[in-house]
This record gives structure tokens, C-alpha cells and sequence, in this order.
């Protein structure tokens, strides 16, 4: 299928279902190196194999990417780039301890982020939002029902 040209179309009369995992996070946003400057002001690294118009941070096991928000609107057909509203979704960071709640919102704010909603008690836990320079929601949440390997990933298939 690689030898056809760029903008080759294909069709499939038969149909698989994708594996049940996500590799990569991909943000459109306004101005790729000043968004890489806010998510290294985190205290993320860039990875190495990055370039000037797409920058890419290794998230353990998966990727959160910034590429131009016109590149991204453009490849996936968009009739625009520009934004309508609340999307819908937000970016979850679970914090190791409730403590670090509102630590690590205050880095985002330092950083160039803003705070949405500052950490608040919930009924699960402890939790806030922020918004990074281009409008991307990014929950801080705390909840000691979650279960973590000694890694810090996830273990979606167990609670405490």
C-alpha cells in the first residue's frame, strides 16, 4: 500500500476491530513551540525523535504530541480549526497523593496554564482543572480507589 502516492484513498469491504489501547494523544494547538514550552515548564521532557512541527512527550508506554492545529483540522478534513465550544474531553493526571493536588496545579498555573478549577475536595477524592495555553482541559485528581503498579501506571482491571 506504501507504493501509491500521497492522497491515495483505500477502501475495505472487510472490517477488523483496533486493539484495545491508545499509543498517542494528539493536540492541535496554535504555536507548536510555545505549546512545548508550557508542557516542558511541567517538567515533561520533549522526546529526542521530535521535530519543530511536531513535538512529542513520552508518557510511559504512550505519547501526548502537539502538532499545528491547522496541520491537524486540514489531515482530518476539518471544514475548520477553530474551536466551538467545550469539546468534551479532558486529560487525567491521577496524583500519587492528595497532597500533590494542588502542587501540581500551581506548577501548570506557573507554567503558563490556567486554573479552571482549583483542588477541591470531591466525594471520590481530591481534584482540579486546568487549561493549557491552547484551551485543553487537564484534570489533577486524587482518589485512592485507583490501583497503580510500582511503575505508577494504571491498573484499569482492579480498585482498592
Amino acid at each position: 500500500m506504501l507504493d501509491q502516492a500521497v492522497g491515495h484513498t483505500y477502501i475495505s469491504g472487510e472490517t477488523q476491530a483496533p486493539s484495545q489501547r491508545m499509543q498517542m494523544v494528539l493536540l492541535g494547538v496554535r504555536d507548536v513551540a510555545k505549546a512545548a514550552r508550557f508542557y516542558e515548564a511541567l517538567g515533561w521532557q520533549r522526546s529526542p525523535t521530535s521535530s519543530d512541527g511536531f513535538v512529542k512527550f513520552n508518557m510511559g508506554g504512550y505519547a501526548i504530541s502537539l502538532i499545528n492545529r491547522s496541520d491537524l483540522a486540514n489531515d482530518a478534513l476539518e471544514p475548520t480549526a477553530e474551536k466551538s465550544g467545550f469539546s468534551g474531553v479532558a486529560l487525567i493526571h491521577m496524583a500519587r497523593k492528595p497532597e500533590d493536588v494542588p502542587c501540581i496545579l500551581a506548577q501548570a498555573e506557573a507554567a503558563g496554564g490556567v486554573i479552571v478549577k482549583h483542588a477541591t475536595r470531591t466525594n471520590w477524592g481530591i481534584a482540579g482543572y486546568f487549561k493549557d495555553p491552547d484551551g485543553h482541559l487537564f484534570e489533577v485528581d486524587y482518589e485512592p480507589v485507583w490501583v497503580f503498579d510500582d511503575a505508577h501506571h494504571l491498573v484499569v482491571d482492579k480498585l482498592n
